[in-house]
């Protein structure tokens, strides 16, 4: 999956849409209930269970850091 931020271009993944994806991919009949979805930032499992809920499980990394001046 591949996700596009109004304002700051291509980012590197998006739990979200990959939340979405997934049903929507289960919803059309592409998908199964668990899929591996794959992002540029990594990998994230995504669940959605028989009581509606979703669950996503992967990495966090830290991308970025800076500082604000005063």
């Amino acid at each position: 999956m591949r996700t596009w931020e109004r304002g700051a271009g291509e980012t590197l993944a998006c739990g979200t849409g990959a939340c979405a994806s997934v049903v929507a991919s289960v919803l059309n009949n592409r998908t199964g209930k668990k899929v591996l979805v794959h992002l540029p930032g990594g990998d994230l499992l995504v669940e959605w269970s028989g009581d509606n809920r979703v669950l996503m499980t992967g990495p966090a990394e830290e991308v970025f850091e800076g500082e604000i001046p005063l």
